[in-house]
């Protein structure tokens, strides 16, 4: 007798949905729409690499070679220094799912410190700058304990400081600049360039990618940043499993007053003085880096390389641009688009977690 299925015997085996017992459907590839916002979603430095790239390829066909010349993509470097520390700072705070307004204020309040008790009071450079440092600790405190303790939203709470820190660094300035012949060599040291493969290269530059490599080591390789990572994506779920998520927000505002001081430094070397109305533009600036980073407002996805790419983009379509002779009014108005965009781009592919 055959051992083979007759066609009722076939019929009987066969599920309701007509396949054999233990036979798998093929599961059709999804849409390239789809593998794109998958890939942007698993991998969120791509975006920003891929729109770095596209620009500086845009740029060379429209100026030529003149764009790719050493000291251009050098003058770019150091244009975009000041804005990548203070990215920096602001990282740390968009990933809990705050945002700081105060940072280009604490950076410029620090400059007017240290130069203060370094010119007038006569303090060795090293004292004056660490000073420098300590004001700005004590800045990121204020508005870590306004957000911690006394449970202010972080956009008001850096809102009000951005006005009260403003405000003290002209009553200690008394409206007025230092110059740079006052000031002592080390307070100028970030600004001093060296020749290297036809470019002038900032010491400031190179401190500001080490900078950039030590939050980013720090953030993926420590407990301290998987918690500020645990408490942006999810402060409740951080708070039962046991995370204190008060010291941590506290700590983030605290270490991002820290590196705003730095910024400070790196900003006396690069414009020679100590103003008061120095990094005016920083603010906004270090926020556009962000987004277009690929970091999310609303908390817990982000890394601080982005942050990097994103200033340089902003960094290569400003110079392109300029040097295309483009008006200020569209360069501005190109930037405005590219954070848009960034925004829109960072809610479609969280849609794939959803």
């Amino acid at each position: 007798m055959s051992t083979n299925p007759t066609g009722v015997d076939a019929a009987l085996d066969a599920g309701p949905t007509g396949r054999r017992v233990g036979e798998t459907l093929a599961t059709p590839p999804p849409p390239p729409l789809v593998r794109v916002q998958r890939l942007l979603h698993a991998h969120a430095l791509v975006g920003p690499t891929l729109v770095l790239a596209l620009a500086c390829v845009l740029f060379g066909l429209l100026i030529g070679p003149r764009f790719y010349q050493p000291a251009n993509l050098s003058l770019i470097v150091q244009q975009v220094q000041i804005i990548g520390m203070v990215g920096v700072a602001q990282t740390l705070v968009v990933l809990t799912a705050g945002i700081d307004l105060s940072v280009a204020a604490i950076m410029v309040l620090t400059t007017v410190v240290a130069g203060k008790l370094a010119v007038d009071a006569g303090l060795p450079a090293p004292v004056a700058l660490v000073a420098g440092f300590a004001v700005g600790a004590a800045s990121g405190a204020v508005n870590g304990l306004l957000v911690t303790r006394f449970r202010v939203p972080p956009f008001i709470a850096t809102l009000g400081t951005l006005n009260v820190f403003g405000a003290l660094t002209l009553l200690a300035s008394q409206s007025q600049t230092i110059r740079g012949a006052d000031l002592p060599g080390l307070f100028l040291w970030p600004g001093r360039t060296f020749s290297a493969l036809g470019a002038e290269i900032t010491y400031g530059s190179l401190l500001v990618l080490a900078a950039f490599g030590v939050a980013a080591h720090v953030l993926r390789r420590t407990a301290w940043g998987e918690h500020v990572y645990v408490t942006g994506d999810s402060p409740e779920g951080a708070r039962l499993s046991g995370i204190r998520t008060d010291r941590v927000l506290l700590s983030v505002y605290v270490a991002a007053g820290v590196i705003c001081a730095l910024a400070g430094w790196f900003l006396i070397g690069r414009v020679g003085s100590v103003s008061p109305f120095s990094g005016e533009n920083v603010n906004l600036s270090s926020i556009t880096a962000v987004v277009i980073g690929g970091t999310s407002l609303f908390g817990g996805r982000g890394h601080v390389a982005g942050t990097l790419l994103g200033a340089l983009i902003v960094g290569v379509f400003s110079n392109g641009l300029t040097l295309a002779g483009v008006d200020v009014l569209w360069q501005t108005f190109t930037i405005g688009v590219l954070v848009i965009v960034a925004v829109g781009v960072d809610q479609w592919t969280r849609r794939v977690g959803g």
